[in-house]
């Protein structure tokens, strides 16, 4: 894969809803064999990380709150959205995401990093490419070697690429094992 056809692939992920479209996902593209070869014992030695042709990994900015000004104000510039509302709205989000728990913040940014980690695999398959979705990794030892910064935190490692064979079925439990209606 080309760098120009994992950007086509996160460029169409990246329109994936976020709580108050604050867009809390940052990348790491790992497309450099050797850094694969890094990567593999952190991720308990998953074999699509080195026969993939790159590997995303999915993180989330729990401080991504603090782009609402950038974000609005581009709605403000555009002429989507007028100062007087995008102005108590920042302020809101702002205070609000602010006042967050370290769990709560992490939550939010988790939910958000999981959309667009499925946006990432739907617009892959859609392009005729496959990928596999790991939590399976030492987040630790991941954040240490690859110097993530503070306020980012891993949500999943996505191998991306062609595979070279079909993986094995998949059984799913029926609808009504897992389906309650109005309440328990």
């Amino acid at each position: 894969m080309t760098e120009e056809e994992t950007r086509e692939i996160l460029e169409i992920a990246i329109q994936a809803p976020s709580s108050s479209n604050l867009q809390p996902w940052r990348f790491l593209v790992i497309q450099d064999k050797q850094t694969q070869q890094e990567l593999l014992p952190i991720a308990n030695n998953q074999q699509q990380i080195v026969d993939a042709s790159a590997v995303i990994a999915v993180l989330a900015d729990i401080e991504g709150y603090k782009n609402a000004e950038r974000i609005y104000g581009e709605l403000v510039n555009k002429g989507i959205m007028k100062n007087e509302i995008k102005e108590p709205y920042v302020a809101s989000i702002l205070h609000n995401y602010g006042n967050f728990s370290a769990e709560k913040a992490l939550s939010v940014a988790m939910i958000d990093g999981g959309l667009v980690s499925m946006q990432i695999m739907l617009a892959a398959k859609a392009k005729g490419y496959d990928t596999v979705p790991m939590g399976g990794f030492d987040e630790a030892k991941f954040v240490e070697a690859f110097n993530v910064p503070e306020n980012f935190k891993p949500v999943m490692l996505i191998s991306l690429g062609k595979g070279t064979k079909a993986g094995f079925e998949k059984v799913r439990l029926p609808l009504d094992t897992i389906l309650t209606w109005n309440k328990f």
